[in-house]
């Protein structure tokens, strides 16, 4: 597989139980299979210590930002985007297979972010909560209102419909 960045041979490094795919004596980019970068995301685990002294060519440039191919999809193009809400990291992602692109020092960064993916979901719950927390439970109530009003006009119908028109009353009913 070739490197994405600079086109350099990605070599296998076993980390753990995982092959991780390494642009060693490159740019020193690293490639996770769906999942995997899950596996060395915390500081805990120790598998992740041995990715974190790549070898990599200083001189090399590396547009960190430029748009990537994925190094086993060939054909598709990989999506940018944060790996966590604190959004110091941002990852190349394929869209086809799920795996994630990381170039230098990032894992280092990731790792530091937080202690457990237990803190990390919560840290992203409370962010979303922020963000459309008011929203939602605006869009709650307005639904709530909205099924009462459907609810008191198939009550006005009650009278003139046969009772297994009448919501409610039968399993298809939408009320």
């Amino acid at each position: 597989m070739k490197c994405t960045a600079c086109g350099n041979e990605l070599k296998q490094v076993v980390a753990g139980d995982v092959s991780v795919d390494v642009c060693e004596g490159g740019c020193g980019g690293m490639w996770f299979d769906h999942l995997e970068l899950l596996k060395f995301d915390e500081p805990q685990e120790r598998g992740g210590e041995a990715l974190l002294d790549t070898h990599r060519t200083k001189e090399l440039v590396i547009d960190e930002n430029a748009q990537r191919k994925c190094p086993r999809c060939t054909d598709k193009t990989m999506l940018h985007s944060f790996y966590s809400v604190k959004r110091q990291v941002q990852v190349d992602q394929c869209p086809k297979c799920g795996g994630i692109w990381l170039d230098v020092g990032e894992l280092a960064t990731i790792r530091t972010q937080y202690a457990s993916e237990g803190e990390r979901q919560q840290a992203a719950e409370a962010y979303f909560d922020e963000i459309f927390g008011e929203k939602l439970v605006a869009m709650e109530a307005e639904s709530e209102e909205k099924a009462e009003k459907a609810h008191r006009f198939a009550r006005i119908f009650r009278f003139i419909c046969p009772s297994y028109y009448i919501p409610g009353k039968q399993r298809w009913g939408a009320f």
